[in-house]
């Protein structure tokens, strides 16, 4: 019998959810580290989010959901795994926060039309159909609304090999994005800027990989850049300067960077 991709999510999120200790998330860090780039620029775009009324689709254990809470948003966190939503519940818990949290697939959510100021998605839309989420996204933000998500391109050679080694902290199905979907973007938004993040700076896996023997099927990379941002904030910060002067001068590199991040307007 053909296996449910979906339902293979669901079941792989169950359980590293039974792995996660609320104690050790962290929430500033994952927006404000200097590894944390991504959720930096999409801070700097969003701008003040209080009493913002934030979608967050495919909320993993809830640390941006709860990042937004505390900083007055009211927010609703979803995911296809129950068990990912009960951590979320946790931390918020812990942090004295509050979110609702509702069980559903990021393509087919119970929420009106233009229910939503700000959609959020993080290592979302590579392990969805990226066109069935859009749609939905469209439909539950207000006009002027905006769509923020950040998530892995396909073609670095380097991380695709790491993708190879680390298959068991990786689901099957995934496809990270290829830079021509991303042109899909302005079938859906009137507004769209993309900004990618991480070239030289992977050199950081290398560290972690060669130098510092770690194992990624016991430890996740991604992870670990925000657990241990103070140990590698110097060697990060000059190579992502050497980033900033190289993408600028040869932007056609910017497609063999890790992630990419967008922000779309309704």
């Amino acid at each position: 019998m053909k296996k449910n991709p979906l339902k293979e999510e669901e079941k792989f999120h169950d359980a590293w959810a039974g792995s996660i200790n609320v104690n050790d998330l962290l929430i500033e860090e994952s927006f404000e580290a200097v590894t944390a780039p991504e959720n930096r620029i999409i801070c700097a775009k969003l701008g003040r989010i209080k009493g913002k009324k934030i979608l967050e689709l495919g909320c993993g254990a809830g640390e941006a959901s709860v990042f937004f809470a505390k900083r007055g948003a009211i927010v609703t966190a979803t995911d296809i795994s129950s068990g990912m939503l009960n951590v979320a519940k946790k931390l918020a818990k812990r942090h004295n926060t509050h979110l609702k949290t509702v069980q559903c697939f990021s393509n087919k959510t119970p929420f009106k039309e233009e229910s939503f100021d700000i959609v959020y998605a993080a290592n979302l839309l590579h392990h969805v159909v990226s066109d069935d989420t859009l749609k939905e996204v469209r439909r539950v933000l207000k006009k002027g609304g905006v769509f923020v998500s950040w998530d892995p391109l396909d073609h670095n050679f380097f991380i695709n090999v790491y993708r190879r080694i680390a298959t068991q902290v990786r689901t099957a199905d995934e496809h990270p994005i290829q830079f021509p979907q991303l042109k899909k973007l302005n079938t859906y938004f009137k507004r769209v800027e993309i900004e990618t993040t991480w070239f030289f700076t992977l050199l950081i896996f290398f560290k972690f990989y060669f130098i510092d023997r770690i194992n990624p099927n016991k430890e996740r990379y991604w992870k670990k850049i925000i657990s241990d941002h103070k140990k590698i904030e110097k060697m990060y910060s000059f190579l992502e300067r050497v980033d900033i002067i190289l993408l600028k001068l040869v932007p056609g590199l910017k497609k063999y960077c890790w992630n990419v991040v967008i922000y779309a307007k309704k």
